[in-house]
């Protein structure tokens, strides 16, 4: 069951930035974030990305949200894609140019935009079949991936925002872990680096009460995670610009 009745935050289409593929909106996010040593993340990481860190902190994100509006530039939105969850795992890294997010997984319970990121994007995408319910201000969130070649993974929680909407600052740790503006991916085949950047408004953040039931979305990873996560963070949404994936030098 999806119920949406507030108003997303748009923004104008971005006209003095040129080059922009495709448009979404990410809608109702959790910001689930654990504080990890470097050194537990690096083996998953290629060693030509730096592992970014927060006082001396490595930290892995998991992100539940909802995603709409999918279009590309110029065209309709894509057919069977008008609203349906997700959920990824994330660190996030740098090169000496750029910093942004490296995705460790992400589930989708639309198969063809799973198809298509993967194609597109590297982007390490898995089939999941998922439950997303809004009831006033709470939300339930559910996932189970179904993939053939991938052991079970499971994320079962209730979320809602409490307190005003904030923008963070930039020197805080709410601002490091969510103001990112590209992503980094690798070619499976050929292991080239890629990155795309993405635009949109600064977060408007709240805090947010978390109940986890299930988590084993890093259980393949052979991450453990404590049972409850260091920060919390909701977020109403706004609306993406992604621009093409381009080579790492």
């Amino acid at each position: 069951m999806i119920r949406i009745n507030e108003e997303i935050i748009q923004i104008k289409q971005p006209f003095q930035k040129h080059g922009w593929i495709m448009t979404q909106t990410w809608e109702h996010l959790l910001f689930l974030h654990w504080a990890v040593p470097p050194k537990v993340l690096r083996s998953l990481i290629p060693q030509e990305l730096e592992i970014d860190t927060y006082q001396g902190m490595a930290w892995l994100g998991l992100i539940p949200f909802l995603m709409s509006g999918v279009r590309l530039r110029r065209l309709p939105m894509i057919p069977f894609t008008s609203t349906f969850p997700e959920i990824n795992v994330r660190t996030y890294v740098k090169t000496k140019q750029k910093s942004g997010v490296y995705f460790l997984s992400l589930d989708a319970s639309n198969p063809l935009i799973t198809a298509i990121a993967k194609q597109w994007y590297r982007l390490p995408y898995f089939q999941a079949s998922m439950r997303f319910a809004k009831q006033g201000q709470s939300i339930e969130f559910d996932s189970s991936r179904r993939e053939k070649h991938s052991p079970p993974v499971q994320f079962s929680g209730t979320y809602e925002p409490v307190g005003n909407a904030f923008a963070s600052d930039k020197e805080t740790i709410e601002h490091w872990l969510t103001e990112r503006y590209t992503l980094f991916c690798q070619c499976n085949h050929s292991k080239r680096l890629y990155y795309a950047d993405v635009y949109h408004e600064p977060w408007a953040l709240q805090k947010a009460i978390v109940q986890l039931r299930e988590n084993t979305m890093t259980k393949r990873l052979s991450i453990a995670l404590e049972p409850q996560p260091d920060l919390a963070f909701y977020a109403r949404g706004v609306q993406s610009y992604v621009w093409p994936i381009t080579r790492l030098d």
